[in-house]
């Protein structure tokens, strides 16, 4: 929640800049946490959601691991404090040199999702004189109703192995010495806020594990990834996601057998709604249809409205007058560089302070220098508000 104290700090900042709520962070991790430890489960902080430093300390020394997508995520998870025991390796497209970072970290095992994958695992493992461990990435044909863009379990997506691809994956396995398999790992997708998705997904678990079983393949771990989406329209009424419906639902529906060890990868569930974007109006611009807010801000700091046409709840932090309608746009040469269309807010003037809230996860992240225009910084609640 941003306050009047933080409002006043952030006259002084240089805009645009991400602001995060340190102490929001911390309560989300204590309510997520409270649930991994009530149902014993493990889970691994999706680093791509948000890789700034300071946050990924915090979510370390909270006892998360990590979930890395490349070599470099890796590599920065072990520099921040996360075990290596602790950490998966996931991604269609694992490049010989990431796949030798990982190993030579003994990291806790690999996410694959082809059988040529494995194939080039179990060869460069051979070649270092390791035994990979690996999790299968299973494409379970669900579609979790988000984004085309975010969906990654329908059949059409390039992730995963399909059942068809089971028996070659069996057959393959015999013969690499050098792979471990330890498990099935499932993602259906991000943004999920229809929870039908999460039982119907622990169904289909229990229908794909009974083929390795059967086939006498031991399944150690079941991964359900991430996915819970988080209100990005009322973000200061639910500022923490719910995991109470989520986690109780998957320990209803799911079938853990003696043994088995059960894994999440949550990450915008986690960051979203501790970060927002701080701009400065630029201008306000009369159109003969529209009003146009033109921020410090663009697209190129906050990628996701342009990207998958995401809306993002917005205020003027500075002023109180009677609400006005206006399309709220970046300085990006780019007609896709726009965060808001028609939406009520104060009458604005130049100078007035904007919040782009839930931008903790895939914003600052995803941020970029085209235009050639500087990168937002950082600032935290627990640092600007001491000064």
């Amino acid at each position: 929640m941003i306050t009047k104290q933080a409002i006043t700090a952030f006259s002084s900042i240089h805009t645009p800049f991400y602001y995060y709520d340190i102490e929001l962070l911390k309560k989300t991790l204590d309510i997520y946490t409270s649930y991994i430890k009530k149902f014993n489960y493990n889970a691994h902080y999706a680093v791509k959601a948000n890789a700034e430093p300071k946050i990924l300390q915090i979510i370390q020394k909270a006892g998360l691991g990590a979930d890395c997508v490349s070599g470099n995520e890796v590599s920065l998870a072990i520099k921040s404090g996360f075990s290596p025991s602790k950490i998966v390796y996931a991604g269609v497209g694992k490049s010989d040199k990431e796949i030798k970072t990982a190993l030579k970290a003994g990291i806790f095992g690999f996410n694959c999702e082809s059988v040529p994958e494995i194939k080039v695992i179990n060869d460069l493992a051979a070649g270092m004189g390791k035994v990979a461990r690996i999790s299968l990435r299973v494409n379970p044909d669900i579609d979790a109703h988000t984004h085309k863009y975010i969906s990654t379990g329908r059949k059409e997506d390039k992730f995963g192995v399909s059942p068809w691809e089971f028996q070659a994956v069996a057959d393959e396995l015999r013969n690499f010495k050098n792979i471990k398999m330890i498990g099935l790992h499932f993602h259906v997708g991000s943004q999920i806020t229809d929870m039908s998705v999460f039982p119907m997904l622990c169904k289909m678990i229990e229908q794909l594990q009974q083929w390795f079983i059967d086939h006498d393949i031991n399944i150690e771990n079941l991964n359900l990834g991430g996915g819970l989406g988080v209100d990005y329209e009322n973000p200061t009424k639910n500022p923490i996601a719910n995991f109470k419906d989520y986690f109780e639902l998957i320990h209803k529906h799911l079938i853990v057998r003696p043994g088995q060890k059960v894994h999440f990868e949550p990450g915008r569930a986690i960051v979203a709604q501790c970060g927002d974007l701080i701009s400065r109006v630029l201008y306000v611009k009369i159109g003969q249809k529209m009003k146009f807010v033109i921020l410090d801000a663009g697209m190129n700091d906050l990628i996701r409205p342009a990207l998958y046409q995401a809306v993002h709840a917005i205020d003027n932090l500075t002023s109180d007058k009677k609400p006005l309608k206006y399309d709220v746009v970046g300085p990006v040469c780019e007609s896709s560089d726009k965060f808001a269309h028609a939406i009520l807010l104060p009458e604005t003037q130049r100078g007035d302070l904007f919040a782009i809230h839930t931008a903790g996860a895939y914003g600052q992240v995803m941020a970029m220098k085209y235009n050639q225009r500087d990168l937002a910084k950082a600032y935290y609640s627990d640092e600007i508000l001491k000064k």
